[in-house]
Order: structure tokens, then sequence, then C-alpha cells
């Protein structure tokens, strides 16, 4: 039985009202900071002491960039992909005390991926979206289904694609040797066809003669996900040549792009992947869908994008005999991808724009 998302919804903030008046009792010390420069509260998110990775990693560049503190700031600036509990509270408490909100919009709830959550997700999106006094989105594709799925919006806003520390993820100073050819899946994998499509992928190149490699890194947010991609690896044969690797930090991050010499990414409709901006900084091409904001970020250039439908209603990922194709379509000018994937990405992700843009941000606040 499907209970309505206004109900389940209700229930849950029933249940959570005690939760929710210690975190407002927290709070309580919030206060604007004086001056002119801006002072940023990033609603604790980064204050977690575990892994920063997904919508928070850009966090990190703001936070080496300006001043930031969780009790007297001037600015609050939260990502849709890695809200605080409770936001909602928090925003309208910061609102009330003067302080200036900035709401940075990735994707949305829709049916393929969220089914009957979408309403809830897009929900509480809307309404932090809606009080924002500036809102960034990651990608036009993230504004796009912005205005589909919230509303149009009158906000003042700009599209800024996700920034990379392009000194830190920089390309090794020794080309790799070109065989094996290095294949990297990384970041949270929640669906296991995305797994399976790169595990064939790879039987189907060995089968074919290219002597080739893959590292698969990050969790695996499915049942038993490890166990059965093993299997399917064994039962492909090629177990041997497939590393599986957990969650990984920053640095860790660096060293994986430098380690391959691909990156394969069949996530569908992802709004602005930072693990494809990173890849692209450390020269590596990409292979993906082209769906989502992959196509605002990755030219042809610089990887090789699979064609898909956009579809709201369904979860679509390439083949193994799709990425196999589209791998082929980049060896031959490996070389030349790996520079112009660099060159883009210096063009493209430097963080060094994306924080003089939201110092500009900040200044019209």
């Amino acid at each position: 039985m499907n209970i309505p998302w206004q109900i389940a919804a209700f229930v849950s903030g029933v249940l959570s009202l005690p939760q929710r008046g210690k975190v407002r009792a927290r709070r309580e010390g919030i206060r604007r900071c004086d001056g002119e420069r801006p002072v940023i509260g990033f609603g604790d998110v980064l204050a977690s002491g575990g892994l920063i990775h997904g919508g928070a990693v850009k966090l990190l560049s703001l936070q080496k960039a300006f001043p930031s503190s969780e009790q007297n700031f001037n600015v609050l600036y939260l990502v849709s992909s890695s809200q605080p509990p409770f936001a909602v509270d928090l925003v309208d408490l910061c609102k009330r005390r003067g302080i200036r909100f900035v709401w940075n919009q990735n994707g949305v709830g829709y049916r393929a991926w969220a089914g009957a959550e979408a309403g809830r997700h897009n929900a509480v999106m809307r309404q932090l979206r809606d009080r924002a006094d500036f809102v960034v989105y990651q990608s036009d594709f993230c504004f796009r289904s912005a205005r589909r799925f919230l509303g149009p919006s009158s906000l003042q806003s700009r599209i800024l694609l996700n920034p990379v520390d392009t000194t830190t993820f920089s390309p090794r100073t020794e080309p790799l040797p070109p065989k094996p050819l290095r294949l990297l899946a990384m970041g949270t994998q929640n669906y296991p066809d995305r797994v399976f499509s790169v595990l064939e992928a790879l039987a189907r190149l060995r089968g074919g003669g290219v002597n080739a490699s893959l590292t698969i890194a990050g969790n695996l947010l499915w049942n038993d996900a490890e166990a059965v991609s093993l299997r399917l690896a064994e039962k492909l044969n090629i177990e041997e040549f497939v590393t599986f690797r957990p969650a990984f930090g920053r640095r860790e991050a660096v060293d994986l792009c430098r380690s391959h010499h691909l990156l394969i990414h069949p996530k569908y409709m992802d709004p602005c992947p930072t693990v494809v901006a990173e890849a692209l900084s450390c020269g590596l091409p990409v292979i993906g869908s082209a769906s989502g904001g992959l196509p605002e970020m990755v030219s042809a250039a610089c990887g090789f994008l699979i064609p898909l439908p956009e579809d709201w209603d369904t979860m679509h990922t390439p083949t193994g005999q799709e990425l196999v194709d589209a791998v082929h379509q980049c060896l031959p000018d490996l070389d030349k991808m790996s520079l112009a994937a660099r060159a883009h990405a210096l063009a493209c992700f430097d963080e060094r724009a994306w924080v003089g843009a939201h110092s500009g941000i900040f200044q019209t606040l």
C-alpha cells in the first residue's frame, strides 16, 4: 500500500518533533555578524568530521576562500543535495536575524529515481528555493528541471558549473603506460545496472582483445552489492582484472584519477557530477550518457557521450556494448583527448572563477 507523501511527511514530522526541538535549541545562538565582508555559514554540513562527498564538496571551495562560522555569519549557503536537518527551520531563523540565504540547486525528485517520494522530496526543496535571496543552479539542466518540478521562479539566479581545485586535481607528470588500458568508475553507486554495465563492458573489451582493467571506487548502495558484483565478475571471468575500492577522500580521488586512462560514468541524468569535472582536470577523457548536465560538461574533444532520451519516468543505463563502442571511439585519440580534457577543465571548472563569481553574488546581497 502506497501512503500519499503528504501523510507520510506529516507522520515523519510528528515523530521527529523531539529531535527538531533539540536542533532548534542548539541553533538559538546563531547571530548575524557585523561588517561588509561575507562570512559564510553552512548549516554544520561540513562539521561531521567524516568524508566530504557529493553536493557538499563544493562547500570546501567556499570555506577556503571566505571566513566561515556556524554561529556568527551573514550569509547562509546551502546545497539541495546536502541539506542540514530541519533546513527550513534554519533558514527561517537566519532570515529573521537578517542573514542572507544563498541556495545551490542540484537535481530534483522525479519518478524515474524518486518514485512515490518525488513529491515529498520536491516540496522541501521548493520551500527552501523560494526563501532564497539568490539561487545558484549547477547546470542548465538543473535550472530546467527545477522550473519543471519546483515551478518557475523570479529570484536572482545564475548557472555555475561545479568547481574543481585544478591545482590539486592535475595530470600526472609522466604518462601512464598505454597497456593495460585502465578504466575507472568512481562515486557512490545507487543502482546495480550502472555497475553491471561497466563490468559487462570490461568483459567485452577483453573478449575483443583489449588488454584492460577496471577500478570501481565508491560505496555500492544496494543489498549485498559487493558480493553480487563479485559474482558477476566471476561469471564473466574478469574477477582478476577488477578492483573494488570503498569510499575515498579528496587525496585518494586525485590518485585514482592519475592512475587511470578513462573515466566511465554511466549514471543517467546526473545534474552536474563533481567526479566528472575532477577526472577531466586530471586529464581523463570521460565516457558517459548524453543526459542531465553531462552535455554541458563534456565536449566531443575530451570524451564520448552515448545518446539517451530525456525520460523523467524511466531510468536508462548505457549497455555494456554501448560503453565498449564509446571506448573504441576514444582509443585512437586518447593522448589528444587527455590534453583536451585538462584544457577544458581549466576553462570551465577552475574553482578560482567559481569563487570569484560567488564573491560578486555576495556583494549584490
